[in-house]
């Protein structure tokens, strides 16, 4: 969420006249009440579901440095859960603490992003609000899989890039700080190649169509002035390579198929084609558009367990995915006919992670894979709100409305997102089925 800021500002100003403050201990507290949310029944189930399966055994057997273990994925997601297990013990809390505390923490920088891409201060906290409601990032952030990881670091790099933007006196630090969460983000899981390229290729966008043949050194104009192509090729390019590739390091000691470091771009190759060898029919799986449109859920749990029947679905929040929607079209007409840089961007993000999908030859895929652009959904629609709060006629109502009631449906679902105990027995889930195609 990158804006082109070029007035030096001090924290909290936007620019003079302006009276936004940053709301960084209202966003910092919905982190902190978030987290508490998910820390209730984190250990429930108490056994491994749905995809820990995976990604649990492989952290185990990467304590050991045994032997590969999901060698498909890349290793920064394995190693956090693993880091769980060795400080806390092999329970499934342990499991679960370090997608709790990326979520929480990603939550954060997401506001940060938002703020200092926007300047706006309602937008922000909305946004904050937003996404923790809209389902996918409360329960991606309780279940020991890699894509809390991905999304986090995403959204740390996005808080160093909008900052690098809006202050160019820092531009170099948080750049490389940037480069760093990026190589992070796609050491957990390849999902954030698109995130992780955008910036880049923005960056040579708008430094060709300024300096024309000079584009490379030239340090005038946006995104960061002072900064030129070739240095940001290093902070966003060189530098995520380099941390990649580094994440891959205990390869090296397997006792048994030890990494050839020799060999490790050879083998990223071989990582793809298990990751595209997975063809059989899963009843989960799902495709872009309905992910979209929110047709599709994932079950991670129903079952009778720990004393009672209890469901974890995964699905969003249908009134926030549905309004994100024409959002992304404001968002687009706001930054290309208003200059509305921040949600030029925020729309942009969005389209280039869907486009990721449209176009990838993975042949199973699942809603969990709309995460990260539908954490760029949640921007789109918080901008748009915070222009129809800024209004001063008889809908500016609508914009706390959508939100107010986001969160309603969010503890409306709260049961089947948090595994909690069901009053009604096997056919409790028929309550929050509206739609079919989520049963």
């Amino acid at each position: 969420m990158l804006r082109a800021h070029l007035n030096r500002t001090l924290p909290g100003q936007i620019g003079p006249g302006q009276a936004d403050k940053d709301p960084i201990a209202w966003c910092g507290l919905v982190a902190f009440a978030f987290l508490a949310l998910l820390w209730i029944r984190l250990h429930v189930p108490s056994r491994i579901y749905f995809d820990e399966v995976h990604y649990v055994k492989a952290a185990k057997v990467l304590l050991t440095l045994a032997k590969p273990q999901n060698p498909e994925h890349p290793l920064v997601g394995k190693e956090l859960i693993a880091a769980g297990i060795a400080l806390l013990g092999d329970t499934p809390r342990a499991w679960r603490t370090f997608p709790a505390l990326f979520g929480s923490l990603g939550l954060f920088a997401y506001s940060r992003a938002l703020w200092l891409a926007s300047g706006r201060t309602w937008a922000t906290v909305a946004g904050t609000l937003l996404l923790a409601g809209n389902f996918a990032w409360f329960v991606m952030s309780r279940i020991a899989m890699l894509d809390m990881f991905m999304a986090s670091f995403v959204m740390l790099a996005m808080w160093m890039l909008a900052g690098a933007v809006r202050f160019p006196g820092q531009a170099r630090w948080r750049s490389l700080l940037a480069g760093v969460f990026l190589g992070l983000a796609l050491g957990a899981k390849w999902n954030a190649v698109a995130a992780a390229a955008l910036p880049g290729l923005g960056f040579l966008w708008l430094r060709v169509r300024r300096h024309g043949r000079k584009f490379m050194l030239a340090t005038e104009g946006a995104p960061v002035p002072g900064i030129s192509l070739a240095e940001g090729a290093l902070w966003l390019g060189t530098v995520p390579l380099l941390v990649y590739f580094l994440t891959f390091l205990p390869t090296f000691f397997y006792a048994e198929r030890p990494v050839n470091p020799l060999k490790l771009v050879e083998y990223q190759g071989y990582m793809l084609r298990l990751q595209e060898s997975v063809k059989k029919h899963h009843p989960y799986q799902s495709v872009w558009w309905e992910w979209v449109i929110d047709k599709r859920s994932i079950w991670f749990l129903y079952q009778n367990i720990d004393g009672a029947q209890r469901g974890v679905v995964m699905l969003g929040n249908p009134l926030a995915m549905w309004a994100g929607l024409p959002a992304v079209g404001w968002a687009l007409w706001a930054g290309l006919k208003k200059g509305r840089k921040d949600a030029l961007a925020a729309a942009l993000f969005y389209v280039a992670c869907v486009t990721m999908w449209i176009r990838n030859g993975k042949p199973v895929q699942f809603y969990y894979h709309y995460l990260l652009p539908g954490a760029y959904l949640m921007a789109c629609l918080a901008l748009a709100l915070d222009e129809i709060a800024r209004r001063r006629d008889r809908w500016r109502w609508v914009g706390p409305g959508v939100v107010a009631l986001a969160l309603v449906l969010f503890a409306v679902f709260f049961p089947i997102l948090s595994a909690a105990a069901l009053c009604c027995g096997h056919k409790s889930f028929e309550f929050w089925m509206w739609l079919p195609s989520w049963r």
